[in-house]
């Protein structure tokens, strides 16, 4: 699957040591408690609590310099509470947070593309067609971060446009002043929503190459923002 962002799964085979070795303070207005255990030498298991029950989810992050930029190792439900990151770099230092996001959905589109095996040669000119594209005309807009409106802002007119037996067109019309992104969620053969490409303010068109699970999916897209993210867990490996 060919995205605007690539959700990392990754093994950091060249990370550096992390930094503090002691967490900081809650950041204001947290009140998740994030905490990393080291299983085995090389895996690491994070568990936390006390995410805001109103979140659609959260972003699994990692650094190994902070105060560097994160990454995101995977975009997790509201009801999960673990992660298992395995196979790390030995001797080496891990920092993790994690982030919930919040933002109103668009309604669902289910796509049932047409026969056909994934060939690599047909999506070298992906870019021309995939890329991601912000809107070229205004809409009504509004705030996503109002309390008591939790559909405010929502993106609308989602439509999917069939491209080629593994590739989707997705527009949709950006009602939000502040969001942050947005997040394309599928939920292939009736499976949870997960997050499958993470998009920047404005853009309102977007291709998506599938996995072959996605043949047949349901799509929706939402407006974004971050919540207030957890202290740091640091950890270091073994081995």
């Amino acid at each position: 699957m060919k995205t605007a962002f690539l959700l990392l799964a990754v093994a950091a085979g060249a990370l550096a040591g992390c930094g503090p070795a002691r967490p900081p303070s809650p950041p204001a207005g947290s009140s998740i408690r994030l905490s990393a255990t080291l299983d085995d030498p090389t895996d690491v298991t994070l568990r936390w609590s006390g995410v805001d029950p109103h979140a659609a989810g959260s972003a699994v992050e990692f650094t190994s310099d902070p105060p560097g930029e994160f990454a995101v190792l995977q975009f997790v439900p509201p009801e999960q509470t673990t992660f298992d990151h395995r196979d790390l770099m030995p001797q080496t230092g891990f920092c993790y947070r994690l982030r919930p996001y919040f933002g109103p959905a668009s309604t669902i589109v289910d796509v049932a593309l047409p026969p056909g095996d994934f060939d690599e040669n047909a999506h070298a000119k992906d870019p021309d067609w995939a890329a991601p594209r912000a809107a070229s005309g205004a809409a009504q807009r509004t705030s996503i971060r109002q309390p008591g409106r939790p559909t405010a802002g929502a993106p609308t007119g989602l439509r999917a446009g069939i491209a080629d037996p593994n590739g989707i067109v997705f527009t949709w019309a950006d009602h939000a002043t502040d969001e942050e992104g947005f997040l394309l969620e599928a939920a292939p053969a009736g499976r949870p929503f997960r997050v499958v490409a993470v998009l920047d303010p404005n853009v309102t068109r977007f291709g998506l190459v599938t996995l072959p699970e996605e043949k047949h999916a349901a799509y929706r897209v939402r407006a974004h923002y971050y919540g207030a993210s957890s202290p740091l867990a640091t950890i270091h490996t073994g081995g």
